[in-house]
C-alpha cells in the first residue's frame, strides 16, 4: 500500500491528471510484485469500463448537450422570469429556477454555469446587479444540476458502489431543491438590501413562455417518469432522453440542427472519455485493492478507533471539502467512494445518504479555489473577474454547507423518497 500511497501522491503534487495518477500508481505496484501479471491491468480497466450501466453516462451527456443545442435553456430561463420577475432579487431568482430546470436536462454542473452566463448575466448586469453577485449566483447555482436527475455524480457513485441508481436519483431531488430555496432565499436578502430594481408581473406572459419552454419540460418527465412507472432502467432512460433531444431537434431546427450534430457528438465523446478513462483507472485500484485486502484492513482500523457513525461522517466530510479544492468532482468520487464505502457499511450508514453527502460536498468544490471549475467556467465566459466572482460565491456557499449539515443530521431528507416511490420490485 505504501508504494501506491506514495506514487499516487507525488503525482498529484505534480499536476498529473487523476485518472493517470491512479493507473500509474496501481500500475506501479502490480509491475513490483513478482505474484501479479501486468496484463491485470489493462483486464482490470476493460473489465470495469465494459459494464452495460456505464452506458448511461454518454447517453446523458449526448442529450444534455443535444437540448442546449436547440435553445431550450434561453426558452426554460424566460418561463422562470415570468413566474418570478417581480420578486425582491426576481432575475436572480429566475435564474436559480431555470438552473433547476436544466439541471434535469443536461446533469452537468460546468455546462449549466457556461450557459447561464451567456444568457443571465448580461441582463442581471443591465438590471443593475453587481458583478460579483450576479457571477456568484450563476457559479454557485450551476452546482444544483449535481444533485436534480439526471446526475452523473450520482450515476458514477451509483455504478462505482453497486447501488440503485434510480434510488439515488429520487433521493437527490429533495437536498437539490433544498439548495435551490438556500439560494432563493439568499439573493433576495441581498437583492432586497442593495435595493435592486425589480421587474413588473404580467400574467398574459406566462403562457407563451410556458409553451416555448413545455418541450425542455417534458424531458424530466420521461427520464423519471419512466424509472418511478418502472418501465426503464437508468440507461434505458438515458437512450429514451437522447430520442426525445433528437426527435425535437429535428422538428424545430431541422437542416441547421443536424449540421450541429456532428460537434455535439464530439463534444459528448471528449467529455465520456475523460469519465470512462478515470472509472477504469479506478477499476484497476480497486482490483489491487481487493486482492490485497486493503478495505478490508483500512475498515478494520478504523472501526477500532471507535468514531460512531456520525463522526466517521463528520471526519469524512473535511476530507472531501479540501479534496473540493485541489479535484474535480467525478475524480473525488472515484478517489474515495472505493476506499470509504467499506467502512461507512461497517458502522450502518444508509448508502443512499452517504452518496448524497458526497454529492453535496462535490457540489461545494465546484466554486472552492483553486480548482473550483464554476469559477473559471461562469469568469471565462462573462470576462467577470475571478476574485469577484468568487466574492459572489460566499453568501450562497454558506447556505449549501447548511443543506449539508441538515442532510447528515437528517438522513430522511435523502432517503424519505426513493423509499416511497420506489417499491422492492424496481430496487
Amino acid at each position: 500500500m505504501s508504494i501506491t500511497g506514495i506514487v499516487l501522491l507525488v503525482l498529484l503534487v505534480l499536476s498529473v491528471p487523476i485518472g493517470i495518477a491512479l493507473s500509474a500508481a496501481s500500475a506501479a505496484f502490480i509491475v513490483g510484485d513478482p505474484l501479479l501479471s501486468t496484463e491485470v491491468i489493462f483486464r482490470a480497466f476493460f473489465n470495469f469500463i465494459s459494464r452495460y450501466s456505464l452506458t448511461a453516462i454518454p447517453l446523458f451527456i449526448f442529450a444534455g448537450f443535444l437540448m442546449e443545442r436547440t435553445g431550450l435553456v434561453a426558452q426554460l430561463f424566460r418561463f422562470a422570469d415570468s413566474l418570478v420577475g417581480w420578486m425582491p432579487g426576481g432575475f436572480g431568482v429566475a435564474t436559480v429556477l431555470a438552473c433547476v430546470l436544466f439541471g434535469a436536462i443536461s446533469g452537468s454542473s460546468v455546462a449549466m454555469a457556461a450557459a447561464m452566463s451567456v444568457i443571465a448575466i448580461p441582463e442581471m448586469l443591465k438590471r443593475g446587479y453587481p458583478p460579483w453577485l450576479a457571477g456568484g449566483l450563476v457559479a454557485t447555482a450551476g452546482g444544483i444540476a449535481m444533485l436534480i436527475p439526471p446526475s452523473i455524480i450520482l450515476l458514477v457513485y451509483g455504478i462505482v458502489t453497486e447501488t440503485s441508481v434510480a434510488r439515488l436519483f429520487f433521493a437527490g431531488i429533495i437536498p437539490g431543491l433544498m439548495l435551490a430555496l438556500g439560494n432563493i432565499i439568499t439573493v433576495m436578502g441581498i437583492a432586497w438590501y442593495l435595493k435592486l430594481p425589480r421587474g413588473k408581473f404580467d400574467r398574459h406572459h406566462i403562457w407563451p413562455e410556458f409553451r416555448g419552454a413545455a418541450p425542455a419540460l417534458g424531458m424530466p418527465i420521461v427520464i423519471l417518469g419512466g424509472l418511478y412507472g418502472g418501465l426503464f432502467t437508468p440507461t434505458e432512460a438515458a437512450a429514451a432522453a437522447c430520442g426525445y433531444a433528437l426527435v425535437y431537434g429535428l422538428i424545430v431546427g431541422r437542416g441547421e440542427f443536424i449540421k450541429q450534430l456532428l460537434p455535439t457528438a464530439a463534444r459528448s465523446l471528449n467529455l465520456t472519455a475523460v469519465i470512462l478513462f478515470l472509472v477504469g483507472s479506478v477499476g484497476v485500484f480497486q482490483f489491487l485493492a481487493a486482492n490485497l485486502y486493503w478495505p478490508q484492513k483500512i475498515t478494520e482500523t478504523i472501526v477500532g478507533w471507535g468514531l460512531t457513525p456520525l463522526g466517521f461522517i463528520f471526519a469524512f466530510m473535511g476530507v472531501l471539502l479540501i479534496l473540493g479544492m485541489l479535484v474535480d468532482g467525478v475524480a473525488m468520487v472515484l478517489l474515495t467512494v472505493p476506499v470509504v464505502f467499506p467502512v461507512a457499511m461497517a458502522l450502518g450508514i444508509n448508502p443512499i445518504q452517504l452518496g448524497i453527502i458526497i454529492t453535496l460536498n462535490v457540489e461545494t468544490g465546484v466554486v472552492t479555489p483553486p480548482v473550483g471549475l464554476n469559477l473559471f467556467a461562469v469568469s471565462g465566459t462573462s470576462k467577470i473577474p475571478l476574485t469577484q466572482v468568487l466574492k459572489g460565491t460566499i453568501p450562497f456557499f454558506i447556505g449549501d454547507l447548511t443543506v449539508l449539515l441538515l442532510c447528515i443530521l437528517f438522513p430522511g431528507l435523502s432517503t424519505w423518497l426513493p423509499d416511497l416511490l420506489i417499491t422492492d420490485v424496481f430496487k
